[in-house]
């Protein structure tokens, strides 16, 4: 440990890993602190009784970015191709291109006869939301190019793209309509809307949420496992002499000393983790009233919704599962939509057991599940013979909280675990209750534990509360990781929203930059 450096990095998620990567490899002498026993965040694998399980990400989409950040760091890894299956009942669709959107809309037509000009409407915004994912991802992001020298790129590919960004950018800012009131525009027939749009978070953007109709034909995994994209970026970091503190949270910052942790010094701060954890960990005193203004307003903010997590290990073969799906699914069991299942227990005045129970039996009789097999993508995830799953549906970190509170935390993580699993053999895995070998599960209260993340977040803010409080237009994302706090940059989930893997990528290599360009520019 030195007493003093040029850059310290809190939040060893893959934007603090970003941010830490690019300012090593500048030459600075970098510092990372991680509250867990280990760094990668949302972005991890694990594993229990020989079988390798992703704690967070199932998938990583490449967007242009993942793979040129790889490659500009000089990270060499083994990718497969994760193929995405859409199946809503006993009808299914893989996704392999964007012509597979004629094929999902076939399924819709199938499954709702009577909405068939609804969906028609719907399948050609989804078609021009994809076009628009074309070129915002059309080429490797030019961030992530250590120059611009080659004339004949700049010339036939760079300024090309430029010139349909710009034109398609203010389109795709037009485009922050919550999805179900904008699917709403073109059907009134509440569970065709369920159905499209329960994939997504509440109040999702509509580009956020149509977007990832495109996005799920890139989808890839690295063999191993997620978590092995975070270990390469560790191991880099390693190798560039970056000192790192795990079990290492930073509560106090002293902005006017540019000190932390018991007197480090530091040049230049990148705060990669929770946005109410940085201005919590700095005296009052020393914020100016505007940024106390800002505090205040983000303390009334929460984080947008958490995911409960079952995992299973079973007896049946990864050939079963082939046979059913692709490696990731997306599994709507029926058509009656989320919006049916009755909400009052939701609410924070009820503390009836039974009415609780009853609400998650209906939730998971009507959600979607994402469910991901890694044993079908690297054999070597799972013991021969033997699958591992891993089934997630959106789920509440209130109502869970609330249940801790009331005292029955663990019973109702069984009763979900064992709702999911009945709604499971009963549906796309026939009789999967008897094959079951182990079971464990992670609620939105797990995640919160495991990352800090306000309320169990995964993807940053809530969208339900009108103007979050970061910047959440693309043309204006380089603002995003400045704060206003004295050499301090923000990156991660919490810097822009809506946010997810490659965007958290992005914001960690563009407060790298910042901060390179800074302390060059100030000689230090």
């Amino acid at each position: 440990m030195k007493k003093a450096y040029d850059v310290v990095v809190v939040g060893g998620g893959i934007a603090g890993l970003t941010a830490a990567a690019y300012c090593a490899r500048a030459g600075l002498s970098v510092l990372l602190c991680e509250k867990q026993d280990r760094t990668g965040g949302l972005v991890n694998s694990f594993k229990r009784n020989g079988f390798v399980y992703d704690q967070g990400i199932r998938a990583i989409e490449n967007s242009g970015i993942v793979f040129p950040m790889l490659k500009q760091l000089g990270i060499e890894m083994n990718w497969v191709r994760s193929l995405v299956t859409l199946a809503i009942g006993s009808e299914k669709v893989i996704v392999t291109d964007t012509e597979s959107l004629s094929e999902y809309q076939k399924m819709l037509d199938r499954l709702f006869p009577q909405n068939i000009a609804d969906i028609a409407l719907i399948m050609d915004e989804i078609r021009k939301i994809t076009r628009y994912m074309d070129v915002l991802y059309g080429i490797d992001n030019p961030l992530f190019l250590d120059n611009y020298q080659d004339l004949g790129y700049v010339r036939k590919t760079l300024l090309p793209w430029l010139m349909r960004y710009l034109g398609t950018i203010g389109k795709i800012d037009r485009l922050n309509e919550p999805v179900v009131a904008y699917l709403g525009r073109f059907t009134k027939n509440k569970a065709l809307i369920d159905i499209i749009a329960q994939h997504f978070f509440a109040d999702t953007p509509t580009f956020f949420a149509l977007s990832y109709f495109g996005l799920y034909c890139e989808y890839q995994y690295p063999k191993g496992g997620t978590g092995k994209l975070t270990d390469a970026l560790y191991t880099y970091l390693k190798e560039y002499g970056v000192d790192v503190l795990l079990d290492c949270p930073v509560t106090a910052v002293d902005i006017e000393k540019h000190t932390l942790l018991d007197g480090i010094a530091y040049k230049k701060l990148i705060w990669a983790a929770d946005l109410k954890a940085l201005y919590r960990s700095v005296d009052e005193k020393q914020l100016s009233t505007k940024t106390l203004r800002f505090k205040r307003n983000l303390e009334t903010k929460h984080g947008g919704d958490s995911i409960f997590t079952c995992y299973l290990a079973v007896d049946l073969p990864p050939s079963y599962f082939e046979r059913l799906s692709t490696p990731h699914l997306f599994y709507t069991p029926s058509l009656v939509g989320q919006s049916t299942v009755d909400q009052t227990a939701l609410d924070g005045s009820c503390h009836d057991k039974q009415k609780i129970k009853a609400y998650l039996k209906a939730y998971c009789a009507a959600t979607t599940y994402e469910i991901s097999i890694p044993a079908l993508r690297d054999g070597s995830l799972a013991p021969e013979g033997r699958t591992g799953l891993i089934i997630s549906t959106l789920a509440s970190y209130q109502l869970f909280e609330k249940i801790e509170k009331d005292g029955w935390y663990e019973e109702a993580k069984f009763f979900v675990q064992d709702c999911m699993l009945e709604v499971l053999s009963g549906g796309i895995y026939p009789s999967l209750s008897e094959h079951v070998l182990d079971a464990f599960s992670a609620s939105p209260l797990t995640l919160s534990r495991l990352t800090a993340n306000s309320e169990g977040a995964i993807t940053g803010w809530s969208f339900t509360e009108g103007e979050v409080a970061v910047v959440h237009s693309l043309k204006h994302i380089t603002k995003s990781v400045r704060t206003s706090l004295p050499d301090v940059l923000q990156a991660g989930q919490w810097t822009f929203s809506p946010s997810g893997l490659p965007i958290s990528i992005m914001t960690g290599k563009l407060a790298s930059q910042e901060v390179i360009k800074q302390l060059k520019r100030s000689g230090a």
